[in-house]
């Protein structure tokens, strides 16, 4: 089983940029296909973004479409999240999981996903 870190949240403004990190341990990370979750009190844990083991192929919610990136490097055992054009609702605690084992490419639903992170915290302000 992997485990994950997240680094990289913050304050920003809104408009503004952020760059997650999700690292993790274990030397079979590059087998692993990755996806980003948000969570903000009171709500569902809500998808944001997936990429596959090697990078070739990515989805992301309609919601981030056209301003976040998910992308890895699997020599440092890292997925990264580009957030750009920040919005107020972007405001949430950001996890790194991955797909369990009988997963298939394309779930949106956080019950279908492990091997949680603690989560890092990105707060958008006006």
């Amino acid at each position: 089983q992997v485990q994950l870190v997240e680094s990289g949240g913050g304050s920003v403004q809104a408009g503004g940029s952020l760059r997650l990190s999700c690292a993790a341990s274990g030397r079979t990370f590059s087998i692993y296909d990755m996806g980003w979750f948000r969570q903000v009190p009171g709500k569902e844990r809500e998808f944001v973004a997936a990429i596959t083991w090697s990078g070739g192929s990515t989805y992301y919610a309609n919601s981030v479409k056209g301003r976040f990136t998910i992308s890895r490097d699997n020599a440092k055992n890292t997925v990264y999240l580009q957030m750009n054009s920040l919005k107020l609702e972007d405001t949430a605690v950001y996890y790194c999981a991955t797909p369990l084992s009988n997963t298939g490419w394309g779930s949106r639903r956080s019950a279908d996903f492990g091997s949680w992170g603690q989560g890092t915290q990105v707060t958008v302000s006006s």
